[in-house]
């Protein structure tokens, strides 16, 4: 059993935190209670008002300065926001363009646009929420973000079946299966699931910088 990460007020800063891993699977878990979400082929990060930071821990709030600044108008106190920067191009995710503009480090004229695809908070208002079931962390972030400008929540669902044929009709790059009531913890966990539309990720790009 994992260890409980413990609640309360605490000043846990994004150099703390080692985000939450889902493990690859070749089909959806057939067992259990799970929540199904749309898997967006971005760049992994966690936010805040003053920084965004890279799965493998690099600064990258001057690559995408469009988070930080709709994150501004966050409610007051200290709030960290799991999820995936994309470009989108009608509810789809364009990785060649995202990668594009995260080589050059920089915003610059005819960027494209970017939006931070939200689907965890791992703190609301100081306090650590990981140790919350992921129902009541989803619930407190979608009220979080909610009319926020570039920043697109991301919901679950508990019909795995539904989710992976809308996946299939969109050509989405597949889901990730969480299992429902499942706490946030460090690195690599079997209660994380993504299941990959075959086809979808582009060979040869490093996504952990």
């Amino acid at each position: 059993m994992p260890r409980r990460p413990p609640l309360g007020l605490v000043a846990l800063q994004l150099e703390h935190i080692t985000p939450m891993l889902a493990r690859p699977a070749k089909e959806l878990p057939r067992g259990g209670s799970w929540l199904y979400e749309f898997k967006y082929d971005g760049y992994r990060v966690l936010s805040t008002r003053e920084q965004v930071r890279t799965r493998g821990g690099a600064d990258a709030t001057a690559w995408f300065p469009e988070i930080p600044a709709a994150l501004t108008a966050l409610p007051p106190g200290h709030h960290i926001i799991d999820g995936e920067v994309c470009v989108l191009e009608r509810g789809v995710s364009n990785f060649l363009q995202l990668h594009e503009r995260a080589m050059r480090r920089r915003w610059y004229a005819g960027a494209a646009p970017v939006v931070l695809c939200a689907f965890d908070l791992l703190v609301h208002a100081g306090q650590d929420v990981r140790g919350l079931p992921i129902e009541e962390r989803k619930a407190r972030l979608a009220d979080l973000v909610a009319g926020l400008p570039s920043v697109l929540y991301v919901s679950g669902i508990d019909d795995g079946r539904a989710a992976w044929a809308a996946v299939l009709a969109l050509q989405l790059e597949g889901i990730v299966a969480k299992r429902a009531g499942s706490l946030y913890v460090a690195g690599p966990s079997l209660q994380w699931l993504k299941i990959k539309r075959p086809g979808a990720t582009l060979p040869g790009f490093k996504r952990d910088l």
